[in-house]
């Protein structure tokens, strides 16, 4: 099946000659979740404004759903939603009267079934008379979202969709989402929050500097990247690792009382039974063992960092 957004050498140079997008290719399936992350300024709102038509590409090519932006802009805006990250709402509007207005701007005919629907997912079917300034931050989040959906998109943008929100609401968004995608709705998102990512995509895409570092299934980069820890807690601190552990690579922290050995769960051997008897023989004592899986985190701030 052909991807429903694909993205070939894109490039945006801005006036000064600033370069926020580095040829970037990119494909987007169909149904899926998909998380960008990156860190400010990496290009991930640019690389949005251009797919939603909102910027013009410097070179390179975008298509949405076999449509190019430039060439068939209306049909391919046809089929996407949008979320930016400012809340940009009419405050004395009432949310039924913000969210039909959109559908109008796409030509769409009424259809209050529909509307209803959408409001009645996003929790906001009993604050539809209400005016956008008597809503709390989240909410207006949602009625953000309902107006992206209000034309009937394929594809919805969310960018930074939970910033500025609490934890609990954040999870309340998580499960729209998924509400979304279980209705065909393919999502990418822009976030900074690692958590997000890890909770709700289905693949990652990690931004630096303009530039894709890679895309990979979530579960297959932790796989691949992550590394685990064993944490050995001793009875004793100790001043200095022992020489006789020192092929081991062990960091020693925690009031010198925790020694650390990461290893790759892919690997043949850990080297773990050897390790342990190894510290035995040293005639250290052990407390505690125990294992920590590395986070997408981990792996985000390798990659960031290892390009910059």
């Amino acid at each position: 099946m052909a991807p429903i957004v694909a993205v070939r050498d894109l490039a945006k140079t801005y006036e000064g000659g600033f370069e926020a997008l580095k040829g970037v290719s990119l494909e987007i399936e169909q149904g899926e979740i998909l998380a960008l992350l990156g860190p400010n300024g990496a290009g991930k709102t640019t690389l949005i404004s251009v797919i939603c038509g909102m910027v013009n590409p410097s070179s390179g090519s975008v298509s949405v759903g076999g449509h190019d932006i430039i060439t068939d802009f209306r049909e391919a805006r046809r089929l996407i939603g949008l979320v930016p990250q400012e809340i940009t709402l009419e405050p004395f509007e009432k949310v039924i009267n913000t969210v039909r207005f959109t559908r109008g701007l796409f030509g769409k005919s009424p259809d209050p079934a529909y509307l209803e629907k959408v409001l009645r997912q996003l929790s906001l079917w009993d604050k539809k008379d209400a005016r956008i300034r008597e809503l709390s931050g989240g909410m207006k989040r949602r009625v953000l979202i309902a107006k992206a959906l209000s034309h009937e998109p394929r594809i919805l943008f969310l960018d930074e969709p939970t910033a500025g929100v609490d934890v609990e609401l954040r999870k309340d968004m998580w499960q729209v989402v998924r509400g979304l995608q279980d209705d065909g709705v393919t999502i990418i998102l822009t976030t900074h929050y690692i958590e997000e990512a890890e909770a709700i995509a289905d693949r990652v895409g990690v931004i630096n500097g303009g530039e894709i570092l890679l895309v990979k299934e979530k579960q297959a980069l932790m796989a691949q990247m992550g590394q685990k820890e064993l944490r050995i807690e001793l009875q004793s601190p100790l001043m200095a690792i022992p020489e006789a552990l020192s092929d081991y690579n062990l960091k020693l922290a925690e009031n010198d009382k925790i020694l650390i050995y990461t290893y790759d769960t892919s690997a043949e051997r850990t080297g773990i039974t050897k390790l342990l008897g190894d510290i035995a023989a040293a005639g250290l004592v052990l407390k505690d063992v125990s294992t920590r899986q590395s986070s997408l985190e981990d792996i985000f701030v390798g990659l960031v960092g290892d390009a910059a």
